[in-house]
């Protein structure tokens, strides 16, 4: 096993069990003239010589090194990345009292870092996002058949993260069955059909799942406060998964919007799985942005808007703009509530912190001339846990505002 020496005073973050040394941190990698293969486990050590812990090599990506184990843990053994699967899977179990789709391994959370499995019905869907499991991908993916029981392994590694780490995109089965053309799930009652070889990450957001429970039970709520289904509006409402939350909930209509026409016909689609009447569930195929001004100049109004958009912001370089996008749509989202209306705002861009993400929504509230509580704030579900040590796996923040003007 190779060695990568640090840089002086690089050894702080390992010291605190961060899993990622930058290629900037390396002062030396391995013996003159002996290449370390990509994927690679190698040793870290400091500058003076004490080992800090064992992680997997990246020779082509910005992240070098992504840390297995940590100062005064034992190299990693055959069989660890099997133990640490059956850890993550046992550890979200409780999960399938309410649904058969959720996250198995949450990466760095999950002591895997580079690696996102997620569960739908019989199936497994993978991403191998770093080179050090893409080397071991055969002991994973045979863990996770034996694990889960699944029918089969299919591959989802075509984010654009597999560039970055020298790697090509790959999509296709990895092992057992072959998926169908649209795996049925349950959530909280609601039926989603879920077509992992296109869709969104791995065929589905299973991160938003206490967020569609959420508006689900505002729905129910607002029914019978006011004795009426409220009236709600979606945007990039993707294949309907808020949509149906709150259709089930009571909602007496939902209009939801997004600029994919194959988004919409899959949401249509789930819809009609769940039987609800066309005009509680409606589609409008258009750019959110344009959507909510006309709205507005039409003088539409709603007792609920969700924005749950895409990520603006894939790095701090995108910030400023993404900043620009998200007070945009809050603006004009609040704009459109009526008296009292309530409004649900997302961001999943992991450069937007929490703290900025608040700040952009107040000034959307300030310049609305509107006057609003925060009732509650979302995050990512508890198969999606947060590592103390990895504030960067916080990419996902919601807030519930309330009209109280």
């Amino acid at each position: 096993m190779q060695d990568i020496v640090l840089k002086k005073d690089k050894e702080k973050s390992l010291l605190r069990r961060h899993p990622w040394v930058y290629d900037t941190a390396v002062a030396k990698a391995g013996q003159k003239g002996v290449k370390i293969a990509a994927g690679e486990m190698v040793r870290v050590v400091s500058h003076d010589g004490r080992e800090l812990g064992f992680g997997g090599w990246s020779p082509a990506s910005t992240l070098r090194v992504r840390m297995f184990t940590y100062a005064g843990e034992e190299a990693p053994q055959p069989g660890f990345l099997t133990r640490r699967i059956e850890k993550a899977v046992a550890a979200r179990a409780s999960l399938l009292e309410r649904t058969n789709a959720r996250r198995l391994v949450f990466a760095e959370a999950d002591g895997i870092p580079g690696l996102v499995a997620d569960m739908y019905g019989d199936w497994v869907v993978t991403q191998f996002q770093s080179a050090a499991v893409q080397a071991n991908s055969e002991e994973i993916v045979a863990a996770l058949m034996k694990c889960t029981g699944a029918r089969g392994v299919f591959d989802r590694s075509d984010a654009a993260t597999r560039k970055r780490e020298g790697l090509e995109e790959h999509v296709g089965v990895l092992a057992g069955e072959e998926p169908p053309a649209i795996i049925e799930v349950v959530e909280d009652g609601v039926k989603y059909g879920v077509d992992v070889r296109v869709g969104h990450k791995t065929g589905f957001y299973v991160d938003q799942r206490e967020s569609r429970l959420a508006a689900q039970n505002i729905a129910r709520a607002f029914k019978k406060e006011t004795g009426r289904g409220l009236r709600a509006l979606n945007c990039f409402c993707y294949t309907g998964g808020f949509s149906l939350a709150l259709a089930a909930g009571g909602a007496e209509e939902v209009v939801s919007v997004d600029s994919s026409a194959e988004a919409l016909a899959r949401a249509q689609a789930n819809a009609e799985l769940n039987g609800f009447a066309p005009d509680v569930c409606k589609w409008q195929q258009a750019d959110v942005f344009d959507y909510l001004r006309r709205v507005r100049e039409a003088g539409d109004t709603y007792d609920l808007i969700i924005l749950d958009p895409p990520k603006f912001a894939s790095s701090h370089y995108h910030v400023d703009r993404a900043a620009r996008a998200y007070k945009d749509i809050n603006l004009n989202g609040l704009r459109l509530l009526r008296a009292g209306g309530q409004l649900l705002t997302f961001s999943c861009s992991g450069a937007i912190d929490t703290d900025l993400f608040q700040k952009i929504v107040a000034g959307a509230v300030i310049d609305s001339r509107r006057q609003a509580w925060a009732l509650s704030r979302f995050g990512a579900g508890v198969d999606h846990p947060l590592l103390m040590t990895f504030p960067e796996g916080e990419y996902l923040k919601g807030l519930h505002l309330k009209l109280c003007d």
